[in-house]
């Protein structure tokens, strides 16, 4: 690729985004950013230093200290942190600090591949893919209390349920920059699709993208 070259990925959590993203920055060997590890980063920062959740002035500060090529997913995917995270991801100046430093990753050659909630509609609205990966809330609990056991540990699937609900609630209801698909995002829903067959699907779209451009 001798251009730079963005693909957002947007959806819930659990619909194999991250998944998605990885394979897909591997196989076009672009940048990858899972953005939510952004939110996440300023969210741990707080808990760590014990302030509240909603001290904006702190959580600015710690948006600002955020470094996008340093974010330790081992530590940042804990479940409190990101329950933490949603509610950081509410504060206006705190997405516009952290989306700026987003745009600036998106921008760096040969390109990148984002994954988030906001990609596509408001971090790089001129992304030259834009990919809307859902599933049902029944399917992402699944998922989640598979991966779960998966690792040795238990939870109960109407629990898991009932937070997944709520954290879509919370994003796709927020004022600002809330969870939706762009008006030219290419729909996946994985619900009844193996990660394999999402990742053939969003290669095509890729693949039909890059053939037009290098055509132009």
């Amino acid at each position: 690729m001798t251009h730079t070259f963005t693909i957002a990925i947007d959806g819930p959590a659990g619909a194999g985004k991250g998944t998605l993203a990885r394979r897909l920055s591997d196989h076009y060997r672009l940048n990858l950013l899972d953005t939510g590890l952004t939110y996440r980063a300023v969210a741990h920062k707080l808990l760590e230093l014990g302030l509240p959740l909603d001290n904006v002035s702190a959580a600015e500060t710690a948006a600002r200290q955020v470094n996008l090529s340093n974010l330790d997913r081992a530590v940042l995917s804990a479940h409190a942190v990101g329950e933490a995270a949603s509610k950081v991801a509410v504060i206006p100046t705190v997405r516009r600090i952290l989306v700026e430093k987003q745009r600036a990753f998106a921008k760096a050659p040969p390109g990148a591949v984002l994954d988030g909630r906001d990609i596509g509609t408001v971090v790089c609205p001129d992304a030259d893919i834009k990919l809307y990966v859902t599933a049902s809330a029944a399917v992402r609990a699944m998922r989640r209390l598979a991966e779960i056991e998966s690792m040795g540990g238990s939870a109960d699937f109407a629990t898991i349920l009932a937070d997944i609900e709520r954290r879509d609630e919370r994003d796709m209801g927020r004022a600002d920059s809330p969870l939706k698909p762009a008006a030219d995002a290419h729909l996946l829903d994985t619900s009844e699709m193996a990660i394999e067959a999402a990742f053939l699907a969003a290669m095509a779209i890729v693949d039909n993208a890059l053939a037009k451009r290098n055509k132009a």
